[in-house]
């Protein structure tokens, strides 16, 4: 039995819509021995329900795809982890396509291993006592000045300036103007 045109499930007119609301692109990376695989799928067919539950600003709606596969050294074994995250955008396609997010979302990415790298090994942030009060705040206020400081004076090497400082602590003070050279 036929149905008529305007209850069967999935014309080909639909097909070809949702297509259209769909962009995917994929990056294939190899270094440090492991290959990484990046798909981001985006799609704006959700901007309406989303627009209907208070999230008006809402453009995009994305899914990243993360594949790596990597060697054991020590037993030689290829190791597989996949990771998926969802994501929401208020850039529309005009201003950033599938390709565009997945770059702004490496960059994101960088940036935040950077601080946290900086954090973790040179400020030894994760080893410190601090844990009640005012003491966390107030130690992380002092590590974000210092690395503000040292990006402003443009030091390459966070831990090459921080050595710097302690044994010249005058120049840091000069520098932060308490002092006159």
């Amino acid at each position: 039995m036929d149905l008529p045109l305007s209850t069967r499930p999935f014309p080909p007119y639909q097909a070809r819509l949702r297509q259209a609301e769909r962009q995917c692109h994929t990056t294939y990376n190899n270094g440090h021995g492991r290959r990484e695989t990046r798909t981001i799928e985006t799609i704006t067919s959700l901007n309406s329900l989303l627009a209907q539950l208070g999230w008006s600003s809402v453009k995009q709606v994305f899914r990243i795809t993360r594949t790596r596969i990597s060697q054991d050294r020590e037993s030689g074994e290829r190791k597989k982890t996949t990771e998926v995250v969802f994501g929401i955008t208020d850039l529309t396609r005009a201003q950033a396509d599938a390709e565009r997010l997945l770059e702004y979302n490496r960059a994101h990415w960088g940036i935040e291993n950077k601080s946290h790298y900086t954090r973790d090994v040179t400020f030894r942030e994760d080893a410190h006592q601090a844990r009640s009060g005012f003491g966390p705040q107030l130690m992380a206020a002092a590590r974000n000045t210092a690395i503000a400081i040292c990006r402003l004076y443009r030091y390459p090497n966070i831990a090459e300036a921080r050595r710097e400082f302690a044994w010249n602590p005058h120049r840091l003070f000069c520098m932060l103007g308490f002092m006159n050279y």
